[in-house]
């Protein structure tokens, strides 16, 4: 603690001790398992701001050999340069990749095409058994909050699927249709039991895919500025004016400096380190810093 700021140490006591794995996800988890003889395609969402993070890694064993379609949402809130790295480093994986924005629709209209490129190989069977094509049957697959019933609302065009601000909306499955030409499987978000790598954990609870009251703002403030002051520091000096910190691991300046310029004082002229802590957070996850990405693609393939 400096000044009343929480920094992050090597081990952020409450990224060890967070087990949010409730009963509806591990139900899920069995119930994916048993629908997944049925599907065709599998889609898998994620936040394009950090898109290997906002993977669950049981979703690679779910999904088994399913021809794979990878969705990048919030594409508007990341680094397009580095949505582009990571578009290229899925390909490579074999998955069909698309960068998306669920909340305005941007590059929703490619996904059935996309499904059904991934399923040529389904339609070319049942040419050759003389039967009539059936809509795909494709799932949606990703963590809490990364924007799957907003996605479908958006497929279908109506409120057909729970939204909300906050991770865990979905609690249980539902097939939905899109059109003529997909059924989809909305799923609840599947988190793992636990962070083994707080890198991962601090990245998610950045964004908001961890219930908020979980978190220490300031552990998680912290590490978001500590990477904004080594990767976006021109997106710092735009928004807030500041200059890019010359010593990387104190941040309590720039923490101070963002208080006082944004108003965030408690009595006797000191800053509020708690609301300053929120309204960073607060800002990168709206998009108010600028567009970020807060993991390198070029880091997964070393």
């Amino acid at each position: 603690m400096i000044n009343g700021l929480s920094l992050p140490t090597k081990q952020v006591k409450w990224l060890k001790t967070i087990q949010w794995y409730p009963g509806h996800m591990a139900k899920a988890r069995r119930e994916i398992k048993e629908k997944l003889k049925l599907i065709d395609v599998v889609i898998e969402l994620v936040d394009a701001r950090l898109p290997q993070s906002s993977r669950n890694p049981l979703i690679d064993e779910l999904a088994q050999q399913k021809p794979r379609l990878m969705l990048l949402n919030k594409a508007d809130l990341a680094d397009p340069a580095e949505t582009e790295r990571w578009r290229a480093f899925f390909k490579r994986t074999g998955a069909e990749v698309l960068a998306i924005n669920a909340q305005t629709g941007a590059g929703v209209k490619n996904i059935a095409p996309a499904c059904k490129t991934l399923a040529s190989a389904l339609y070319q069977k049942w040419e050759q058994k003389g039967m009539k094509p059936r809509p795909l049957r494709a799932i949606i697959l990703g963590i809490p909050n990364v924007g799957k019933s907003t996605l479908i609302n958006r497929l279908v065009n109506k409120r057909q699927a729970k939204v909300g601000d906050r991770p865990g909306v979905t609690k249980q499955q539902q097939w939905i249709k899109v059109k003529q030409e997909l059924e989809l499987l909305d799923t609840p978000g599947i988190l793992w039991p636990k962070f083994d790598d707080q890198e991962v954990g601090l990245r998610l609870a950045a964004t908001g895919a961890i219930k908020d009251e979980l978190l220490d703002y300031g552990d998680v403030a912290a590490y978001a500025l500590r990477y904004l002051a080594a990767e976006y520091p021109d997106l710092l000096q735009a928004r807030y004016g500041l200059e890019r910190n010359s010593e990387e691991d104190d941040i309590v300046p720039l923490f101070e400096a963002i208080g006082k310029k944004r108003g965030c004082i408690v009595r006797g002229g000191l800053v509020d380190f708690d609301k300053t802590a929120e309204l960073i957070l607060r800002e990168l996850r709206s998009g108010t810093i600028g567009k970020v990405t807060l993991e390198k693609a070029e880091h997964e393939a070393l």
